[in-house]
């Protein structure tokens, strides 16, 4: 006989379809990367992109710790639409210590402020990414060929093409780049295409594939952009997803804001069947 034990309740949450299995736990090992495959399964578990621990801050002046856990159980140091879901959901429980509108999230990438448009639930987060370091040109090889990409680090790894890409392009050269022994990290990947004031921006998520969106890719592509000239520093740009629009801002003390929505999609609770 099998009874069913419930541990806890998970929020799914989701930024521009970049979707999430939202987590309050005491300590990480309450959710072990197994139990977020399990998890993140479309078919067999809730489905999602990743999944999403709050946790105790370590940094004095933070609300509370996020760590990000994805679909295949590896963990990353920071998500961009994480970030916004993880601080929406702090906001509407009034666990904000500096009051209604403000989250400071502790990560792995360091402390990320952020500020909550929500009067009239329209979920609308602001959040300083802190600085996107821009490391220049490099030459990988995929299947015999070079391809130029440019480095950059948002509190993780990624490798940004600009030129015109279909989809074909980017399965074939988004997993050989991810996954470059040039990147003993791995990397996340975007393809990207200078459009007027904007971006058109397709993402290649280390351990993921490709996403709706990606928030630090964004952040890594707009500040390679402005590094080479192709847009300007201090003005929003519109970075153009699939699953939709961020502004990103890149300032000229090096800082980057990003400002988009998230989205809370249902609730339930995690059981286990034991016995």
């Amino acid at each position: 006989m099998h009874t069913t034990r419930d541990l806890r309740a998970f929020y799914k949450y989701e930024g521009l379809g970049n979707d999430f299995i939202v987590v309050d736990v005491g300590e990480e090992s309450d959710v072990l990367p197994d139990r977020a495959v399990a998890l993140c399964d479309r078919h067999l578990g809730i489905g999602a992109d990743g999944v999403l621990l709050i946790l105790p801050a370590r940094e004095a002046g933070c609300d509370a710790r996020m760590r990000v856990i994805n679909a295949d159980g590896s963990i990353s140091e920071m998500c961009g639409n994480g970030v916004r879901c993880v601080a929406l959901h702090l906001a509407r429980a009034g666990r904000a210590a500096a009051g209604a509108g403000r989250v400071c999230l502790d990560t792995d990438a360091g402390a990320r402020d952020c500020v909550v448009e929500d009067t009239r639930g329209e979920g609308i987060v602001t959040a300083d990414m802190g600085v996107v370091s821009v490391h220049g040109e490099r030459s990988v090889e995929v299947d015999g060929k070079r391809v130029r990409v440019e480095v950059a680090d948002a509190g993780n790894p990624h490798a940004v093409l600009f030129g015109t890409f279909d989809r074909r392009d980017v399965e074939h050269l988004g997993p050989r780049i991810a996954t470059h022994p040039d990147f003993p990290r791995g990397t996340n990947v975007e393809f990207a295409r200078v459009a007027g004031d904007g971006i058109d921006l397709v993402v290649w998520e280390r351990a993921v594939g490709i996403t709706l969106a990606c928030g630090t890719g964004a952040c890594a592509t707009a500040a390679v952009a402005c590094a080479d000239g192709y847009l300007p520093r201090g003005a929003p740009i519109a970075m153009r997803l699939p699953g939709g629009r961020l502004d990103v801002t890149i300032h000229e003390s090096g800082r980057v804001t990003m400002r988009g929505p998230a989205r809370h999609v249902f609730s339930g609770v995690l059981s286990d069947t034991v016995g």
